[in-house]
């Protein structure tokens, strides 16, 4: 199993990212996808997950509700987390994960994953 993160960059505040998580070696529609991020000092947070396709939720920390967007490509085993509005407190590494258990809804724990992306680096500038 192999997760590929991508889209990370330096853009300005009040700018757009659209980061993709690319999986191989899973049934990808079984599986649901979280977005972590992790800032220097800091414990890696949940930001946005997207349940295995027979559920279809999605879940959003509360300070990116309203600016990203999950969503997920099963015919091309890729899950995207578009990024508007980015804030300067929005910098950090991004990491996708994927969850092969088959809940209700979206994880928020980091532990309840099973497989982790290399994280690609978001720097938002003031």
């Amino acid at each position: 199993v192999q997760l590929q993160a991508s889209g990370g960059g330096l853009v300005q505040a009040g700018g757009s990212l659209r980061l993709s998580c690319a999986a191989s070696g899973l049934t990808f529609n079984a599986y649901a996808v979280g977005w972590f991020r992790q800032s220097p000092g800091r414990e890696r947070e949940f930001v946005a997950g997207i349940s295995w396709s027979g559920i279809s939720s999605t879940t959003y920390r509360d300070s990116v509700k309203g600016r990203f967007t999950i969503s997920r490509d099963d015919a091309k085993n890729t899950v995207y987390l578009q990024m508007n509005s980015l804030r300067p407190e929005d910098t950090a590494v991004y990491y996708c994960a994927a969850d092969r258990t088959r809940h209700t809804g979206v994880q928020l724990s980091r532990i309840k994953y099973d497989y982790w992306g290399q994280g690609t680096l978001v720097t938002v500038s003031s």
